[in-house]
């Protein structure tokens, strides 16, 4: 690919991965209107792991803690840092379980322009009714295996294209009671194991395969990723709060509404 495509392509990656608005979604655009060929697996890996390094860089602080948390756990030693560790190790099973069950069928049937515009608009209002309905009545301190499970089922949904992993995971964490800001950040904290057993599973497809890799384009890809990845999460933990997901909502109808046009 050119580096205006591994420009272009590194953005949309960067800023969707973590807006509740599709990065898949947006990923078949360029296909689909300009005609460009697939990213390509050691490009996907990159942009996996700009992604990854920018919320673990963004939450660094909480990750050594939950981290040290977990490890002092094993030892019988417990905190609210270790209980919210455990949390997300069994809020990451469901998606872990449907990813080696369902990606082969996924990756068939799943990909069409039809699929992700539908998912695309129907997720997207279900995210509307959440923050419309939200109660906000809870915080991340108070959260319930049981949430965290639900939470991590939500995200097992998000496998479908066009769903939007941290849409999902945040409507459900709204229609749980959580804060807005409380939803993001279980959803952005979740979002790590996740990312990185994708990108494993997609190094280690990369490290069977023969063909050349153009390490420029990738690094490329990996920083394009990274800032944009920071930025976003940056931006959108501090306007959530006073903007809500109304706007979320509206440009995901707008862009399904796009896609159907595209397909039909």
């Amino acid at each position: 690919m050119s580096t205006f495509e591994a420009i272009i392509l590194a953005l949309i990656q960067g800023l969707t991965e973590f807006l509740p608005i599709s990065s898949s979604a947006h990923l078949i655009l360029p296909s689909q209107v300009l005609g460009w060929q697939d990213q390509g697996l050691a490009f996907d890996v990159a942009v996996h792991v700009g992604t990854l390094a920018a919320v673990v860089f963004y939450y660094r602080k909480e990750v050594v803690e939950l981290l040290t948390g977990w490890f002092q756990s094993l030892r019988g030693h417990h905190s609210s840092h270790s209980r919210l560790a455990w949390f997300i190790i069994w809020a990451t099973v469901p998606a872990g379980v449907a990813g080696l069950l369902g990606n082969d069928l996924l990756e068939n049937y799943g990909r069409s322009a039809l699929v992700i515009a539908t998912t695309t608009i129907g997720f997207g209002l279900l995210l509307w009714y959440a923050d419309a309905r939200a109660s906000e009545r809870s915080s991340l301190q108070a959260l319930t295996l049981r949430q965290a499970l639900l939470i991590g089922v939500a995200q097992a949904v998000a496998l479908i294209p066009g769903t939007s992993r941290s849409g999902i995971t945040i409507t459900a964490g709204l229609l749980l009671g959580l804060t807005r800001t409380d939803a993001a950040r279980f959803s952005f904290l979740l979002s790590i194991p996740v990312i990185l057993l994708a990108g494993s599973y997609k190094g280690l497809q990369l490290a069977q395969q023969t063909e050349p890799v153009s390490w420029a384009v990738v690094l490329l890809g990996m920083s394009v990723a990274f800032v944009a990845a920071y930025v976003c999460i940056t931006l959108f933990l501090k306007a959530i709060e006073r903007i809500g997901m109304l706007p979320f909502v509206i440009y995901r109808l707008a862009l399904g509404a796009l896609l159907l046009v595209l397909f039909i």
